[in-house]
């Protein structure tokens, strides 16, 4: 009667008996200020309760860095696998047949987060456990189309979803790379260059000729012939003159007469 009246439903965690201690815990582990066994308590009580919210506050803890670094990424770890083990239905108490409805509503939350973090690193991961390839691969399109190539303060989450697309393939993905070979941030546009070569499809050689054209980063146009000289690409005949304009003020790297491109 006592905890009746105290309000809120009980949790099957102890001292676990309210929407309001549920949103404690969410401040303690993502307190920076907090000490370190408290932060880790409170991860470890929302990990046991298992529930949607739990995983949404857990997802919190993605956004705050704490000293020294080796606690923070113990930490975030913890976070991850107790995100991911209960959007799997492993944490806490749950019937078989609740847990695909429990996964989908975890990924809608980490989606969610994706919209507004300053780095996505943890969360892609959660999202890479959680579904299948062509879902993940479908995931991370939505996402990069929902940044430009506009000014941002920010360009974590950028760098994060250019880093992710390298594994993918095919021409939808390539194709959501090369748009960011026009960003007007310089790395940004290094990254994509990167994934590109990752990816490994030749169908964007003719965009990264362009892009030499008005690119004004010699890092950039290096990184694009060294690309070139990794993976063994030769330049079609129909793009010597603008690869070799291109790299002109590059002088590390030249393109022979049959198109390969070499180290100096």
């Amino acid at each position: 009667m006592f905890d009746f009246l105290k309000g809120g439903a009980r949790h099957d965690v102890p001292g676990v008996k309210s929407d309001r201690k549920l949103d404690s815990l969410i401040r303690s582990a993502s307190d920076k200020r907090a000490q370190q066994y408290d932060r880790d308590d409170a991860l470890r009580k929302l990990v046991a309760i298992g529930t949607a919210e739990a995983a949404e506050g857990l997802l919190k803890r993605f956004g705050v860095k704490v000293d020294p670094s080796i606690n923070d990424e113990e930490e975030k770890q913890l976070a991850y696998e107790g995100i991911v083990g209960i959007g799997q239905g492993r944490n806490g108490d749950h019937e078989e047949a609740d847990k695909p409805a429990l996964r989908t509503a975890v990924i809608e939350y980490v989606r969610a987060y994706c919209k507004t973090a300053e780095n996505l690193t943890w969360a892609l991961k959660v999202l890479r456990a959680l579904e299948n390839d062509a879902e993940y691969e479908d995931e991370l399109l939505v996402l990069l189309a929902a940044h430009d190539t506009e000014y941002t303060r920010n360009v974590e989450p950028k760098v994060n979803l250019l880093g992710a697309t390298e594994s993918l393939r095919g021409e939808s993905a390539r194709n959501a790379v090369e748009a960011y070979l026009g960003d007007v941030n310089e790395t940004v546009r290094f990254h994509a260059v990167h994934s590109l070569f990752e990816q490994g499809d030749v169908a964007a050689i003719p965009a990264l000729v362009a892009l030499l054209a008005d690119e004004e980063s010699v890092r950039i146009k290096n990184k694009v012939a060294e690309g070139f000289v990794r993976l063994g690409w030769r330049v079609p005949e129909n793009l010597h003159v603008a690869f070799r304009s291109g790299l002109s003020d590059s002088y590390e790297f030249r393109m022979r007469e049959d198109g390969a491109v070499a180290k100096n």
